[in-house]
C-alpha cells in the first residue's frame, strides 16, 4: 500500500483519474483535478499529456502538499474519493472448437511446450503460420479448448485482427477495447485512449492463467502492442505467414497427409460413402492438396462420385460462366461451390463481396441484390452451410479473404463495372437509409442536416426507444465506416456527410472513438474537397475534433476545431460558429487551461448575440446561453472565482430546473455548484445540492454520475470532519 502523500501514490491517482474519462463521472473528475492541482501550486498547470508531463505535475502536487497540512488534507479527500482504475472480473471463453479435428498432433506439443515454459520476464508467445485453408485458426482454438480448464482456469481471450490486409487490419486500440470488454470492464470504464487500454489490460490479466488468441494477424507492428510479460499468460498468435519482427515460437502448419485427410473425409461424410467413392478418391485428394476447407467442401459431394470425376465435374448451375483462374486446392474448392449455387444465391455470393463490410446482415443483403428479406436470410444459411460465408453470430456474415476474392473478381467479370458500381450503390443507401433513422432515434430531439435527416424527422421511430437505437448502431458500425469509404470513392458526398452525422451518438454515448476516426476524417476531407468554407464543411470538422478531443491528442483536435469554427465563419452560421468556439473552450477546461476557456466562452456568446429574430438558430438561443452559463461557471470555479462561479452557475440552473425542465442538465449544472461550494471550503452548502442532484436523476440511468455525487459526498463529510 502506498503512502497517501507519496510521490508514487500522487501519481497513481492522476494517472487513475486520466484513464477514467471514458465516461460523464471521469471528465468531472479530471476537470476537479485541475482545478484542486492550481490551487495546490498557486498557478495554473497545464493538464499531462503524456507520462513524463504526469510525473513533473505529481512533483509539483508533491513538493507543496509536504509542506502545507491543509493542502494535503484537500489532496487527501480528493485521492481517496477519485475514480479508480476500471476493474474486469469475467472469464471469458474461446468460441466452439469445431466438431471433427485431425492430426496436428506435433503443433500442439510446441503450444504446450511454450504454454508450460518457465516463467522468465519473456512474453510466451507462440505463432501459428500457414496458408489460408489449412486449418491454423481451427488448431489455435481447438487447443485452446482441450486445455482451457488445465492450464487457463482465468479465462481465454479471442480477438479477431483481421489482417487480411492493411487496410481491414485492427489497430490495437480498437482490439484491446475487446478483449477488456470479454474481461468484463464496462464500456464506461475503458481508457479513451490506446496508452491508458494497453496500461489497463496488462494490469488486469497480470495475475491471471490466461489464454489469448489474436487470430488473422497482419503484421508485428499489429501484435506488439497486445502482448504482455505476465508470468501466467500465454498469447498465440495466428497469421498466414510468418511475421517478420515478432518475438515468438514459429509453428508452421501444413497440409495434412493423405491418411489424415482421409480420416477427415471418413469423420464429415461417412465410412461407407468414402468407401463407395474409392475409385475418385485418390483424384479427390490430390485435389485437396491436404487442404481441411478442401476437404470440408468436398465432402458432401462424395455421395455422388460421377460429380468428382470427368473435365466437367465442377460445372453445374454456373456453366454459362467462365472459369476463373484457379490457384491452390482452396480456392479450386471455393470455384466447386459456387459453380453448384442458383442463380440467386450465385448473385448474393458476388455482389456482397464488392466491399470489405466487416459484417453484413439480411436487410442489407436484400436492399443490394433486390431480394425480398426472407428470401435474403434463405440464401445466406446456404452459403454458410456450403462454407461460403461465415456467420459471425445469429444475423451477420462475412467471408474469408480467399473466398471474397475469388467473389469480387467473378462479379467484375460477371456484372460487369456497372453491375458492381450499382450493387455498391445500393448498399451504401440501404446504411445510409438505416444509420440515419437509427441516429434520430439514439438521440430523440436531435437534428441534422441533409434530405434524409428531413424526411426522416418526420417518421415515427422504428425503435422501442434510444437505447435500443443505439444498440443498433453499435452492432452495424464497423459497416457504416465501410459505407463513408465507399460513398467518398463514388463521389456522394451528400452521403458521407450524413453518414458521419449518424455516428454521433457512437461517438457521445458508446465511446467509439478509434474505430470511428477514419470515417471522420474521411468526411473532413470530402467537405474540403466539395464545400470548402460551407456549413458542412464545419460540422465534419466539429465531428472529427470531437473525436479526437475524447482520443486525447489534443494538438489535432485544436487544429480541427480552428478548421470547422473558420468554416462555419465563412458560411455565415452565426449558430455553428458560437458551438465551435464553445468547443475550443470544452478543449481548455480538458487541458486545465482555465482563463483561455472563459475566454472562449465569453467569445461564443458575443456570437450568439448576433443571431437576430427569425435567424437560423434563433430557438436555440435560450438553451445555448444557459450551456455557456454553464460552461463559464465551471471556468470561474477552477480559476478561483467563486462568487461569480455561483452567479454564472445559478442562471444556468434556472433555465435547466424552471423553465426548460431538463432534469440531466439540471443534474450536472447542480453538481458544478457542489463542486464550487467544496473547492471555496463549503461542504455544508454541498450536501443539499449534491442530494437534489440525486434526486434529479432518479429517472435517468446515469450510474457514472450517481457514483460521482456518492463521491462528492464522501468528500464534504471528510472535510467537514
Amino acid at each position: 500500500m502506498l503512502e497517501p502523500m507519496s510521490l508514487a501514490a500522487i501519481a497513481a491517482v492522476l494517472s487513475a483519474v486520466g484513464a477514467g474519462m471514458a465516461n460523464e463521472a471521469g471528465k468531472w473528475a479530471w476537470e476537479s483535478a485541475g482545478g484542486l492541482v492550481r490551487r495546490i501550486v498557486g498557478r495554473e498547470v497545464t493538464a499531462p499529456a503524456d507520462p513524463a508531463e504526469l510525473a513533473a505535475v505529481a512533483e509539483r502536487i508533491h513538493e507543496a502538499v509536504r509542506t502545507d497540512p491543509a493542502l494535503a488534507r484537500a489532496w487527501e479527500a480528493f485521492a481517496r474519493t477519485a475514480p479508480g482504475p476500471g476493474t474486469a472480473d469475467a472469464v471469458p471463453a474461446l468460441p466452439a472448437s469445431t466438431r471433427f479435428f485431425t492430426d496436428r498432433q506435433g503443433p500442439m506439443r510446441l503450444l504446450e511446450r511454450e504454454a508450460s515454459r518457465s516463467a522468465d520476464g519473456r512474453p510466451r508467445v507462440a505463432l501459428i503460420h500457414g496458408p489460408e485453408g489449412i486449418g491454423t485458426s481451427a488448431l489455435a482454438i481447438h487447443w485452446g479448448c482441450r486445455e482451457a480448464e488445465r492450464l487457463f482456469p482465468g479465462g481465454q481471450l479471442y480477438a479477431d485482427l483481421r489482417g487480411a490486409s492493411a487496410s481491414t487490419a485492427l489497430d490495437a486500440s480498437t482490439v484491446l477495447r475487446s478483449l477488456l470488454v470479454q474481461l468484463g470492464m464496462a464500456p464506461d470504464e475503458i481508457p479513451p485512449d490506446a496508452v491508458g487500454r494497453r496500461e489497463s489490460f496488462r494490469r488486469n490479466v497480470a495475475n491471471r492463467r490466461l489464454l489469448v488468441v489474436l487470430d488473422h494477424a497482419q503484421s508485428a507492428a499489429q501484435v506488439r502492442p497486445l502482448l504482455t510479460a505476465a508470468p501466467e499468460v500465454f498469447t498465440v498468435v495466428v497469421a498466414s505467414r510468418p511475421l517478420r519482427g515478432l518475438d515468438a515460437l514459429p509453428i508452421p502448419v501444413g497440409p495434412l497427409s493423405d491418411k489424415d485427410a482421409r480420416r477427415l473425409l471418413t469423420d464429415l461424410a461417412g465410412q461407407e460413402t468414402v468407401a463407395a467413392a474409392r475409385a475418385v478418391l485418390p483424384r479427390v485428394l490430390e485435389r485437396c492438396g491436404g487442404s481441411p476447407y478442401a476437404l470440408r467442401a468436398v465432402a458432401p459431394r462424395l455421395a455422388e462420385p460421377d460429380r468428382l470425376s470427368g473435365p466437367d465435374s465442377g460445372r453445374s448451375r454456373q456453366e454459362e460462366e467462365p472459369t476463373v483462374t484457379e490457384s491452390g486446392p482452396v480456392r479450386s474448392a471455393v470455384e466447386g461451390l459456387y459453380r453448384e449455387l442458383e442463380p440467386a444465391a450465385a448473385r448474393v455470393y458476388r455482389l456482397m463481396s464488392l466491399r470489405e463490410w466487416p459484417a453484413f446482415g439480411p436487410a442489407a443483403v436484400a436492399a443490394t441484390v433486390s431480394l425480398p428479406e426472407a428470401e435474403a436470410v434463405r440464401i445466406l444459411g446456404e452459403l454458410v452451410d456450403r462454407g461460403l460465408l461465415e456467420s459471425v453470430d445469429t444475423d451477420r456474415y462475412r467471408y474469408r479473404p480467399v473466398v471474397r476474392d475469388h467473389a469480387e473478381e467473378t462479379a467484375v467479370r460477371v456484372d460487369g463495372i456497372p453491375g458492381y458500381s450499382s450493387a455498391v450503390q445500393r448498399t451504401v443507401d440501404w446504411y445510409l437509409r438505416f444509420a440515419v433513422g437509427a441516429r434520430l432515434g439514439a438521440l430523440p430531439g436531435s437534428w441534422g442536416i441533409g434530405p434524409l435527416y428531413d424526411e426522416l424527422a418526420e417518421s415515427p421511430s422504428p425503435y422501442a426507444d434510444a437505447g435500443e437505437a443505439l444498440s443498433a448502431l453499435v452492432a452495424e458500425r464497423g459497416n457504416l465506416v465501410q459505407a463513408v469509404h465507399a460513398a467518398e470513392e463514388f463521389g456522394r458526398p451528400e452521403a458521407v456527410y450524413q453518414l458521419c452525422q449518424a455516428l454521433w451518438p457512437l461517438q457521445l454515448k458508446a465511446g467509439y472513438h478509434d474505430e470511428l476516426l477514419p470515417a471522420l476524417r474521411a468526411g473532413a476531407r470530402v467537405a474540403d474537397a466539395h464545400d470548402p468554407g460551407s456549413q458542412m464543411a464545419g460540422r465534419t470538422h466539429l465531428l472529427l475534433a470531437l473525436d479526437l478531443m475524447e482520443l486525447r491528442r489534443y494538438e489535432e483536435t485544436e487544429l480541427e476545431m480552428t478548421a470547422a469554427a473558420r468554416a462555419e465563419e465563412r458560411s455565415g452560421h452565426l449558430r455553428g460558429h458560437a458551438s465551435c468556439v464553445e468547443s475550443l473552450g470544452l478543449l481548455r477546461l480538458r487541458q486545465w487551461r482555465f482563463q483561455e476557456a472563459y475566454d472562449r466562452f465569453d467569445e461564443a456568446a458575443a456570437i450568439l448575440d448576433g443571431i437576430r429574430a427569425g435567424d437560423e438558430g434563433e430557438r436555440d438561443l435560450p438553451r445555448a446561453r444557459a450551456l455557456l452559463d454553464r460552461h463559464r461557471g465551471r471556468a470561474l470555479r477552477d480559476l478561483g472565482r467563486y462568487p461569480e462561479a455561483h452567479e454564472r452557475l445559478n442562471t444556468a440552473l434556472v433555465f435547466f430546473r424552471d423553465i426548460a425542465r431538463e432534469s440531466y442538465n439540471t443534474a450536472r449544472t447542480l453538481t458544478d455548484l457542489a463542486e464550487t461550494c467544496l473547492a471555496e471550503g463549503d461542504p455544508e452548502g454541498a450536501l443539499p445540492l449534491i442530494d437534489e442532484a440525486a434526486a434529479a436523476l432518479d429517472a435517468e440511468k446515469a450510474a457514472y454520475h450517481l457514483a460521482h455525487l456518492r463521491a462528492l459526498r464522501e468528500r464534504c463529510l471528510s472535510s467537514r470532519g
